[in-house]
């Protein structure tokens, strides 16, 4: 058994800030401009500024924010690109279901950047600095580039991944976080203006360390209603959740077929298929779900979907899959060409105790089950989703992620 996760204990946060995001995507789809000076933004000539600047760009002292023309002056030699937005944001949800994929616990705060919640659990043991790995792997696997921090909390993490850029891993461990924080200037913490840091450095206050050392008193009557709170970060406190606002409302997936199929065999492989993609999803995001929903269209275009509420939430695939082939038996007319099969779970909420629908089973068996399939997630998540998979009948095609 894997036990690494035991080395940190407690809380794990990452804070993941892509490097040169605006740049890095025009230098990918532009290939003959990687190693050459990119800056993303309003021309020189139109009173425009600085988006975001590559890393060749910025040698010669140009930044995000800056007047172009002043730009221009510095980097005569630039590439100048217009900002694509569209584009920015269709990478970012790319690298956003990368996230997702890994934890049900991302809050995207920008188009470049987010914070993730992968403190480590019994079904989700993966040590936080293989997650990280995990991320800056795929994220490369891109043609991009990221810089991340690991840490106890959101402003560890932030701070920590804006260490070792571009393309680093920085890791402040449990207990470490005053020591890592302390030589740093307080305009490294979030919340810390240039106003702020002017009061500070009237009063002796450079450092977060000396930050850190300040009472309530004290720090109330330097930086006023804030103070406190600052106060406390700069000691690497930080309780906030990594918190999605837009929390996920169904996990699906489904397959398009190259031809129609028409034989109860091949749809009920798919299906089987589907349930276990969907399940397999559901146990990752940490997600249990009463209504089962299966769609078909057939091979004129014509879409159905009928969907099962149950009285508990489900997220086995022994559970789940009664109900998919209970709903196509109810819907599916034998012979009736699919062009598309999709199965999908919503409803979610706490699972209470282990039931199939349609069948008695026994307490014993259904931990047995549990049982079984937390071991099969933890070596999936060690050894990736490829270690172990499940026998069914015909294996049929592959499920598409919706």
């Amino acid at each position: 058994m894997d036990t690494r996760h035991h080395s940190w204990p407690g809380r794990a946060v990452l804070h993941v800030d892509m490097d040169a995001f605006f740049a890095s995507i025009e230098q990918l789809d532009h290939p003959e401009w990687r190693g050459l000076p990119v800056i993303v933004g309003g021309t020189a000539d139109k009173r425009g500024v600085v988006s975001t600047a590559s890393y060749e760009a910025r040698l010669y002292g140009v930044h995000s924010a800056m007047p172009s023309a002043q730009a221009a002056r510095l980097c005569p030699d630039a590439i100048w690109a217009p900002s694509r937005f569209d584009r920015y944001h269709e990478v970012s949800r790319a690298i956003v279901a990368v996230f997702e994929r890994l934890t049900p616990f991302v809050q995207q705060v920008s188009v470049d950047e987010a914070y993730l919640d992968v403190t480590p659990t019994a079904h989700r043991p993966t040590d936080p600095l293989d997650v990280a790995g995990t991320i800056q792997a795929e994220v490369d696997a891109m043609g991009l580039s990221c810089s991340i921090g690991v840490a106890t909390c959101k402003t560890v993490a932030k701070i920590a991944s804006d260490a070792d850029k571009p393309h680093g891993i920085t890791v402040v461990r449990p207990g470490d976080e005053a020591a890592f924080l302390a030589p740093l200037s307080v305009r490294a913490l979030p919340g810390v203006g240039a106003a702020t840091a002017e009061r500070l450095r009237i009063a002796g206050i450079r450092t977060l360390g000396e930050l850190a050392a300040l009472d309530d008193a004290s720090a109330h009557q330097l930086i006023g209603s804030s103070g406190h709170e600052l106060v406390r970060r700069a000691r690497g406190i930080d309780d906030r959740p990594v918190h999605d606002p837009d929390a996920v409302k169904s996990v699906s997936n489904e397959h398009t077929f190259s031809t129609d199929v028409r034989t109860r065999a091949e749809i009920e492989s798919a299906l089987r298929k589907l349930v276990e993609r969907v399940s397999e999803r559901l146990r990752h995001k940490g997600l249990q779900g009463r209504t089962a929903t299966v769609k078909l269209r057939y091979a004129d275009f014509t879409t159905r979907t009928v969907r099962h509420t149950a009285a508990l939430p489900m997220d086995l695939a022994t559970d789940l899959l009664p109900v998919a082939l209970r709903l196509l038996e109810d819907t599916w007319t034998p012979g009736a060409g699919l062009r598309l099969l999709g199965f999908g779970v919503s409803g979610f909420g706490k699972r209470s105790e282990q039931l199939d629908l349609f069948t008695t089973v026994a307490e014993d068996d259904a931990e047995r089950s549990r049982a079984l399939v937390d071991s099969i997630d933890a070596v999936r998540a060690r050894f990736g989703s490829g270690a172990i998979t499940l026998g069914m009948h015909d294996a049929g095609p592959e499920p598409e992620e919706e």
